[in-house]
């Protein structure tokens, strides 16, 4: 059997491996977005590197666009096999696909009329609501720990990730001439200790192990508690100098956190009173989405639940729904605290606040998570003084600021944990993906100082056989 690695390979988007066996069956492992990527972000997402109509099953780790988002564009052009995840991804699938799908819908109309007024070719979605809603009916619910069996000589199971709400590793046992493959894939590794999930779980020895590298060479313990590190913030922006406070945060995982530890705040009588704004339609759903399933909390989320039945609201909270209120919020001068998607900055409605608040040095932008360097979000974590925002060039005059042990994917340590449960030497290879070329490079010295002696780290559409 082989395996090619057709994205998320020496950068972090656009998670997709194809996994073929030697009978030529096709198990494609996620099928992400690229995002950030600047002017060849639109042409990867265009195209595979494969004939999606050879590809007969796709597991999926999580929900993530950057996992999951080109679905509907690979059902598009012809995959018909089933699509296997945790009944919480595909809740969250479910509303993410949908929203993707309208967003790429506006903005292809947006420049189909620039390209009418020059008279240049007009262009095409890369999928439709249509085509997202056509995705989602090939969906197949698996539970954790359930042993799948694809056909007699294939079978899967997930294990919990502890990255966000669904998210799973994922663990194949492939038989070939008799001989038995165990093939482990991370997606991607949440925290020992994450502020709402469980940690990730121990999992069988494999052979091969696919495994994110997002902060192969990051800590997150520079910092204190994250309550502490937002009413800091707050009080300073907000009481002390009278400006906004922007929060660019993921709509999946990041903007839940935020909320619970500002709900946090205000069960220990210490959130400012100040009004909250959460911007974003689809973080209000994945919300939601998250309340229904409260078996993926953690022993603390349960344990503040006896006590405040919803952990994620709290008194000046409003959920923003209508675009006429969204600009309504850059007319209003009062102080506030918005929190909007996305997190790298690169889209929605958070660009728009950020153009808007980045010149006056009243207002902080708090960056709360990764952001891929050449994201809008990545120059100013980056310190740059000044930023394209929609084609126009603006002096970064707010204060940024970073919360960095924000992240819901594990740094090297929560990494090299996630592996302790595995014999060093019966793991054959490790194939880092997901990662920052040179931070793959670290993380490849701190694997083999633990004794794992095959580190490899693919490019781009690299083909590798497996023993």
């Amino acid at each position: 059997m082989d395996i090619t690695f057709h994205g998320a390979a020496r950068n972090v988007t656009g998670s997709k491996h194809l996994l073929r066996l030697q009978d030529g069956t096709g198990i494609l492992l996620d099928c992400g977005m690229f995002q950030g990527l600047g002017e060849q972000t639109e042409d990867m997402n265009e195209h595979f590197g494969f004939n999606p109509k050879k590809v007969d099953h796709l597991i999926l780790s999580h929900a993530h666009i950057d996992h999951c988002g080109l679905i509907p564009r690979l059902v598009k052009e012809g995959f018909e096999g089933p699509i296997y995840c945790t009944a919480a991804t595909m809740d969250l699938a479910r509303i993410l696909l949908m929203d993707s799908a309208k967003i790429q819908m506006q903005d292809v109309e947006y420049s189909n009329k620039q390209r009418e007024k020059k008279n240049e070719p007009l262009l095409e979605a890369l999928y439709t609501e249509e085509d997202a809603i056509a995705a989602l009916s090939q969906f197949k619910i698996v539970d954790y720990h359930e042993e799948y069996h694809i056909n007699p000589n294939l079978k899967f199971k997930f294990t919990d990730a502890g990255h966000v709400l669904g998210s799973a590793a994922v663990h194949i046992a492939a038989t070939e001439n008799g001989k038995k493959t165990y093939i482990t894939f991370s997606g991607d590794v949440g925290r020992y200790g994450d502020l709402l999930l469980k940690s990730p779980q121990t999992f069988p020895q494999a052979d091969y192990i696919l495994l994110e590298s997002t902060y192969g060479d990051s800590l997150h313990k520079d910092i204190g508690p994250i309550e502490d590190a937002l009413l800091k913030v707050i009080k300073q922006t907000c009481e002390v100098k009278k400006g906004k406070v922007i929060i660019p945060a993921f709509s999946v995982g990041r903007t839940q956190e935020l909320l619970y530890a500002l709900n946090a705040l205000e069960l220990k009588g210490q959130l400012p009173d100040e009004p909250y704004y959460v911007d974003s339609p689809l973080s209000e759903k994945a919300t939601q989405v998250l309340k229904n399933h409260p078996e993926v909390y953690n022993k603390d989320v349960k344990e503040v639940m006896k006590v405040d039945a919803d952990p994620f609201g709290f008194k000046g909270l409003r959920f923003i729904q209508t675009t006429e209120e969204s600009i309504a919020l850059n007319d209003d001068v009062r102080p506030c605290v918005i929190i909007s998607s996305s997190g790298m900055a690169e889209a929605g409605r958070v660009k728009h606040h950020i153009k808007n608040n980045i010149g006056n040095q009243k207002n902080t932008i708090l960056m709360v998570g990764y952001a891929e360097p050449n994201s809008l979000g990545g120059k100013l974590a980056r310190g740059e003084r000044e930023v394209h925002i929609f084609g126009e060039q603006y002096q970064v005059n707010a204060e940024v600021q970073s919360i960095k042990s924000m992240s819901a994917h594990g740094d090297y340590e929560d990494l090299l944990h996630f592996l302790s449960c595995q014999d060093p030497a019966l793991v054959k290879k490790i194939f880092l993906v997901h990662g920052e070329y040179d931070v793959q490079q670290h993380f490849a010295e701190k694997l083999k100082e633990k004794g794992f002696d095959d580190i490899q780290i693919p490019y781009q559409h690299e083909k590798l056989v497996l023993d």
